[in-house]
């Protein structure tokens, strides 16, 4: 029997496993996904974690309530052999015949001085709920120890993550306020980007109506390069001077890289990411598949930014890549990413975006968004799971 390994069920890995249980009928294949967690979780709604809005219970879709013919194993990867196509796990050693590697990301440092140290990062579910605890007890503290430091958040990075967790942040410290019986005036939310404006992947003037509205909910906008990251604040380099930003809590979102196993195992390119053919195959090792963050992927000499909605896709484009395979057919059709548009939210009921080409923004942005996340949901589950854990005009979870 032959066995496909699945390296990561994020978004990219756990569309592929999906797709290959609904529409690979060859019973000579064997499929197994490996993830260090026991559940799926939308890494684009992590700032909602982080900030309050968005319940653990609501946000984790176990593996094993999804796959049925999938055989799902948690495991932790240490180093993939491609040579004697193996996975040395801390459990076990698992063979392939044909592996996808899926590995999801971390955060860049840039060798910055003290970011591990003194930073949080929302790179997983357990580290958005780390945030969130800690934002809570400075807030339920304050009263007792009066720092005002405690109040003030520095977030350094002004894409996605960074501008959708200070606005997400922003409107719940509202609530904050009003349960722990706070003046709102004392709180401070500093967005820290390096350029000269947010949201860089838009175009200038969606930008800057992103920069307004984040200005009349509360949030404080910086441009300047952080230098170093303290216990109490950050050190930002600005046109003028260097300065230091107080704040007990600082959020680390400034860039990403694959994941350390990829450059562990010696067989990353650039940023522990792998490039990949046309059919997003390593060069030299067509039975081993990259996709999501992992892989570097080209397409008439532009590199596309890794993404959850390319993750998505290629994850589909592999698993019927692997179905061919399966039925003896040659590979033909080259990947080619479908950009059907980006959103950025600003709140629960806000945001900013590009869909198909055209600018969008308020709530009909916020609405698309909405229907992002719960396509997601529907594309690896059913419309009862879209109800339970969606994203609707009023929440449910808070």
């Amino acid at each position: 029997m032959k066995k496909i390994l699945i390296l990561g069920g994020g978004y990219g890995g756990l569309k592929c496993a999906v797709t290959l249980e609904k529409k690979l009928k060859n019973d000579d294949f064997k499929i197994t996904l490996i993830s260090r967690h026991d559940y799926h979780y939308q890494t684009t709604l992590l700032h909602k974690v982080a900030s309050g809005t968005y319940s653990a219970r609501k946000a984790r879709i176990f593996y094993r309530n999804l796959l049925k013919k999938v055989e799902f194993i948690k495991d932790i990867a240490v180093k993939i052999d491609v040579e004697n196509r193996k996975v040395e796990c801390i459990r076990n050693v698992y063979e392939y015949d044909y592996l996808v590697i899926s590995a999801g990301f971390r955060p860049n440092d840039f060798g910055i001085k003290g970011v591990n140290e003194y930073t949080h990062k929302i790179k997983t579910l357990n580290s958005a709920l780390k945030i969130r605890k800690n934002l809570e007890n400075n807030f339920k503290n304050f009263h007792f120890k009066n720092d005002l430091n405690d109040l003030s958040v520095a977030v350094c990075g002004s894409g996605f993550t960074g501008v959708e967790f200070a606005a997400e942040f922003a409107k719940q410290a509202d609530n904050l306020c009003k349960i722990c019986g706070i003046d709102r005036k004392l709180v401070k939310i500093y967005l820290i980007g390096r350029g000269s404006r947010v949201l860089p992947m838009f175009d200038e003037k969606l930008s800057r109506v992103a920069e307004d509205k984040l200005r009349k909910i509360g949030v404080t906008i910086i441009y300047g390069e952080v230098i170093e990251c303290l216990k109490d604040g950050v050190i930002v380099k600005t046109k003028e001077k260097n300065e230091k930003i107080s704040a007990n809590i600082v959020v680390w979102s400034a860039g990403v890289l694959g994941n350390a196993l990829l450059e562990n195992s010696g067989i990353s390119d650039k940023n522990s990411r792998i490039s990949v053919n046309e059919f997003l195959q390593m060069p030299d090792k067509p039975e081993v598949f990259v996709i999501g963050d992992s892989a570097i992927a080209n397409e008439r000499d532009i590199i596309h930014a890794p993404t959850a909605q390319l993750a998505s896709q290629m994850g589909e484009y592999c698993a019927k890549n692997l179905i061919k395979i399966s039925q003896n057919k040659p590979l033909s059709e080259k990947f080619h990413f479908i950009h059907r548009g980006t959103v950025c939210a600003i709140g629960h009921t806000d945001g900013v975006g590009v869909a198909y080409g055209i600018n969008l923004s308020g709530e009909i942005a916020a609405f698309l968004k909405n229907i992002i996340e719960n396509r997601w949901i529907l594309s690896v589950s059913n419309f009862a799971t879209v109800l339970k854990k969606g994203q609707f005009r009023f929440r449910s979870s808070d």
